[in-house]
């Protein structure tokens, strides 16, 4: 009898044995299946997201764009970077197109602040648009001589000073920081600063109004430095070739404010 029961008991775990590792066999089937059904959605919905294969602009369609036309592609760009429905893009292909030349619609004098992305907020893509890159996004003589290439020589019909809120270099110039190299470069947006030495408020960092005035002031007094310093641009806008317009990014809706005048 004890052998029988000894025999009973065994025959029991083992039956426990066997239902557990089924279950725990089935489980693991279970969890594979439907991380192999995840990755199966995940895979056909990248597949069926089919880059667009922007062609590179040829020299003859840039000709035919004018300052007004590029300046309208850019608002439609942006428009798409806010509600999130950038163009898909081919970008290899878009770097085998553009390797012999160029042909931008535009030159885009923009802050160096990592948070403005700037090819993306205008849904632009390669060989599309010049960028300039600054912190404080002021002018300089190197600038000038690139904007001078962008549009004189490469045939750009826009140039875009693009300034964005909370910067740091503004705030910077306000406060009086100095630090090395950067008390030099914040003397460049010193003078954004002296005027709006009306601005009724408070007039320090802290003041996102006031900081906003010199953004704003920033942005117009670069323009400003660009007409009085490049002829070859001046003249450009004056005989209708480029325009030179300034905007400011929003940096907690990824819209751009355009100061057209």
């Amino acid at each position: 009898m004890y052998h029988s029961l000894t025999f009973n008991l065994n025959k029991k775990k083992k039956t426990i044995y066997y239902f557990f590792v089924a279950l725990l066999s089935s489980t693991i089937f279970a969890c594979q299946s439907s991380v192999d059904q995840s990755q199966s959605n995940e895979s056909k919905a990248t597949n069926s997201v089919k880059p667009l294969v922007e062609k590179v602009l040829t020299a003859e369609e840039q000709e035919a764009l004018t300052p007004d036309k590029v300046l309208s592609m850019l608002k439609e760009g942006n428009r798409r970077f806010v509600v999130g429905t950038l163009t898909a893009r081919d970008h290899s292909a878009q770097v085998r197109n553009s390797t012999f030349a160029q042909y931008p619609k535009a030159v885009i004098l923009s802050c160096l602040d990592s948070r403005v992305p700037v090819e993306d907020v205008f849904d632009r893509g390669i060989g599309d648009i010049f960028v300039g890159r600054v912190a404080g996004n002021f002018v300089n003589v190197d600038l000038l001589g690139s904007m001078e290439f962008g549009c004189k020589v490469a045939g750009a019909k826009l140039v875009l000073v693009l300034g964005h809120e909370h910067c740091g270099a503004v705030k910077s110039a306000i406060d009086d920081v100095e630090l090395g190299n950067i008390t030099a470069m914040l003397s460049k947006i010193k003078p954004a600063v002296d005027l709006v030495s009306d601005f009724e408020g408070e007039k320090t960092s802290q003041n996102e109004a006031f900081v906003h005035e010199v953004c704003l002031s920033n942005v117009k007094n670069t323009i400003k430095e660009i007409r009085t310093n490049s002829l070859i641009l001046k003249e450009m806008e004056s005989k209708g070739g480029i325009k030179i317009i300034g905007a400011v990014y929003d940096m907690s809706t990824g819209e751009v404010e355009f100061l057209e005048e």
